[in-house]
C-alpha cells in the first residue's frame, strides 16, 4: 500500500499492512470466524473474516471488504453480525474526527445489509440478546459517554 502523504515519504513508497485478529465467532457451521482490523497505514476495505476449520486445516477467507472489524456474532437465522469500528477509516478517525461505525448483516446467502447506518460512533461490541434484538456497544473508546444501543435486525 502507498504510503500517506503526511509522512513525507517519496512518492510510491510501500508500507506493509499488518492486521491483528479482532474478534472471533463459533459459526453455526462449527467452524470459527475470525475479523481483523488493519494496521497502518488502516486501508478502508481491506480487513477480511476467516473462516477456520474447526477440525484444523487452514483458514479462509469467508468475506473480505470491511474496514477495521472489531467484533462479530452469529443470530439465531445463521446471520453473521459484523461491527466496524471507523467504518471510513482509522484515518479518518484520527485526523478528521470521523468516528462512523457500522453495525452490518451478512444473511446466510451471503446479501450484506447495513443495519442503522450513521448511527453509530466507534462501535466496540455486538451480541444478540434473548429476545432476538441485537445489543451493540456506542462510543465505545470515548469516557463518559459510552452506551449500549438495542437494535432489532
Amino acid at each position: 500500500m502507498d504510503a500517506p502523504p503526511f509522512l513525507g515519504l517519496p512518492p510510491g513508497t510501500q508500507i506493509p499492512m499488518d492486521a491483528v485478529p479482532t474478534s472471533v465467532a463459533l459459526g453455526p457451521d462449527g467452524n470459527y470466524y475470525v475479523g481483523q482490523l488493519t494496521g497502518f497505514p488502516f486501508p478502508v476495505g481491506a480487513a477480511n473474516i476467516y473462516r477456520v476449520p474447526a477440525g484444523g486445516g487452514a483458514p479462509t477467507v469467508f468475506a473480505s471488504g470491511f474496514t477495521h472489524i472489531v467484533d462479530l456474532t452469529f443470530g439465531p437465522d445463521g446471520s453473521l453480525y459484523v461491527v466496524e469500528i471507523a467504518k471510513n477509516g482509522l484515518l479518518a478517525a484520527f485526523n478528521g474526527n470521523d468516528w462512523t461505525g457500522a453495525l452490518i448483516r451478512i444473511a446466510p446467502d451471503g446479501t450484506r445489509t447495513e443495519l442503522v447506518p450513521g448511527a453509530l460512533t466507534a462501535p466496540g461490541g455486538v451480541a444478540v440478546g434473548s429476545d432476538g434484538a441485537l445489543y451493540v456497544t456506542n462510543n465505545a473508546i470515548f469516557s463518559n459517554i459510552g452506551e449500549v444501543i438495542r437494535i432489532r435486525p
